[in-house]
């Protein structure tokens, strides 16, 4: 009589992705953020592992995690493979779908300074669909399902993105409200419109501007970019108007800046592209358009 005995089983592919995830990331938050999932799934995924393993891949600390010896040993030929696999799809879905780009931005970039380049990559490669998603973080091109993206990035930047413009910050607002500035000390007699996400811009420009002098940028708080520099546009206050972002709005006459001064941050516009595709003929014109 045949013996078929069972045979050994594996740990699960979502035990190993967790475990990945929160040793490269350096914790089970950000792990999660990642994954779409729990914090609590990401530990229990990762206990799992543990207890396949038939020992711990991490010692919990009071100030989070640390990789004990043996995860150490595990983790680099363990993102390798994840690598490779994210690349193997990343192909399989350039393949499946070659008219299709699929672009990833920051919410007010894709809001403010993608959607109105998107009419002259239309007419110019109709034959081709562009998605978009509009991400607070970078994503990761190994990853995730997305063709390019387009970020701020602190400099020096990632190797192979592509720097479209330096961020230089300078206050905007309407002609009317200019008329009542006369130096950047009058900025603490005006409502000041704040970016939660950008939230040192005032004190970074103000640092440049008049660096010996306090200054008070009292004004209310905007979880969305392009939501405070549609109320600069409706005459609420002054703003602090990243350059590649404002300029359309300041070439139309909406708003203005009213001082010369200008702050060059340490950090650019860029676009990156998925190593998979980065000689793909199509995505290289849709770059090429994004650029000029």
């Amino acid at each position: 009589m045949p013996v078929s005995p069972p045979r050994p089983k594996g740990p699960p592919l979502n035990a190993l992705r967790a475990f990945e995830a929160a040793a490269r990331l350096g914790g089970f938050a950000a792990a999660a953020d990642e994954l779409s999932v729990t914090p609590g799934a990401i530990a229990q995924h990762v206990k799992s592992l543990e207890a396949w393993a038939g020992t711990d891949l991490f010692e919990r600390r009071s100030q989070g995690i640390a990789l004990t010896r043996l995860g150490a040993q595990v983790i680099e030929k363990l993102s390798l493979a994840f690598d490779q696999l994210g690349n193997a799809v990343q192909s399989l879905r350039a393949l499946a779908a070659p008219g299709h780009i699929s672009i990833a931005a920051l919410p007010c970039i894709a809001q403010l300074w993608l959607s109105p380049r998107l009419p002259a990559i239309r007419s110019a490669l109709p034959h081709i669909g562009i998605s978009i998603t509009a991400l607070e973080q970078m994503p990761n091109l190994q990853r995730e399902p997305f063709d390019l993206c387009i970020f701020y990035q602190t400099l020096p930047i990632d190797p192979g993105a592509i720097i479209l413009c330096d961020d230089d910050i300078y206050p905007v607002c309407t002609p009317a409200i200019a008329h009542t500035l006369k130096s950047p000390t009058d900025i603490g007699n005006a409502v000041c419109l704040h970016d939660s996400t950008w939230s040192s811009d005032w004190a970074l420009w103000l640092e440049s501007a008049c660096p010996d002098v306090a200054v008070q940028t009292k004004g209310p708080v905007f979880s969305l970019y392009s939501l405070a520099l549609e109320e600069a546009r409706n005459g609420a206050g002054v703003l602090i108007g990243h350059d590649a972002l404002v300029r359309p709005h300041l070439e139309s006459g909406a708003l203005v800046a009213p001082f010369a001064t200008r702050r060059r941050l340490n950090r650019a516009l860029t676009i990156t592209r998925s190593r998979v595709l980065r000689d793909n003929p199509v995505l290289q014109q849709v770059v090429e358009l994004l650029q000029a």
